[in-house]
């Protein structure tokens, strides 16, 4: 499934990068979401923590584990570089940003709104004058 070329060079960035397989945690788990029984049955979805950095990767990209395993170990470098150069703290606070703004609002937030919306009407209905005037 995976070229060896792809394996050597994956191997050697985590070697270069520090990250020993025995600081790695791996667990296979059922997957979720579309693809039908298949995904319910079978564990293919790979967990992966890394524990000095405490970092954790959910993948289930792909319907095959090794592939999976692949890419979990390929992502787990990707965002132990992104911590190094600073960069993991935008994504982090882009993913937050975007998960705030989808979120269902509170009843306090949306009568506040209504509130507003009625106040404008009123302001917007006061500078009409009155109705017999034309």
């Amino acid at each position: 499934m995976i070229s060896s070329e792809k394996q050597a060079a994956l191997d050697e960035r985590m070697a270069r990068m520090g990250i020993k397989e025995d600081d790695l945690i791996e667990k296979f788990v059922l997957g979720s979401g579309a693809g039908g029984q298949k995904i319910n049955k079978t564990s293919s979805c790979v967990f992966l923590k890394h524990l000095p950095t405490g970092v954790a990767i959910k993948c289930q990209i792909e319907r095959s584990r090794e592939m999976n395993r692949f890419h979990a170990r390929r992502e787990l470098c990707d965002q132990l570089d992104a911590i190094k150069a600073g960069t993991a703290v935008a994504k982090t606070q882009a993913i937050e940003k975007m998960r705030r703004t989808n979120r269902k609002r509170s009843n306090r937030s949306k009568a506040r709104s209504v509130a507003d919306k009625r106040k404008t009407s009123v302001k917007k209905n006061l500078r009409r004058g009155p109705k017999g005037d034309d």
